[in-house]
């Protein structure tokens, strides 16, 4: 599945001219879970897209409808160069658009920047309430480990792994 297939869509590298857009989309996707963004806490590197992902030789894009509306996003973060490990963030989509192949042609994205950046390892954090993103995940073939860590960064306490 790749982007070529939704040719309503444009893919472009999200800038800090996006971030409000960017914001109000992840924060809807928050509010399906009883939560809020909060960008003084874990979605800090929002106020600074540019600096947070490209300023760290990472790459964060943003899909937009015909309308110009960020309907979803998805980011590749260096965790450690040396290693080529790196992690993935921010893969949220707009509800009426999961399902549609379009979080697939986002993930493949990633794992194909990541592996032409030169990273061998994926390591990544989603949040325990997502239980269809981590059957996406799966059906992806990404595995789960059991180890989980306990959040207090946003309005509600929750749970990664």
């Amino acid at each position: 599945m790749t982007f070529s297939e939704f040719p309503q869509f444009t893919v472009l590298s999200a800038t800090n001219a996006n971030q409000s857009q960017i914001v109000a989309l992840i924060d809807t996707c928050y509010q399906e879970y009883g939560d809020t963004i909060v960008l003084e806490g874990d979605d800090s590197d929002l106020l600074d897209i540019e600096r947070n992902y490209r300023g760290k030789l990472g790459e964060f894009i943003a899909i937009q409808d015909e309308d110009g509306s960020v309907v979803g996003t998805h980011a590749v973060v260096p965790l450690d160069l040396q290693s080529g490990l790196c992690t993935f963030r921010r893969l949220y989509l707009q509800n009426d658009l999961r399902g549609t192949g379009l979080g697939t042609a986002l993930m493949l994205w990633a794992i194909h920047w990541a592996r032409d950046a030169g990273f061998k390892r994926v390591e990544f954090w989603s949040d325990t309430r997502f239980e269809r993103a981590q059957r996406f995940f799966e059906k992806l073939g990404f595995q789960t480990e059991f180890e989980t860590r306990d959040m207090d960064d946003g309005i509600q306490p929750y749970s990664e792994f």
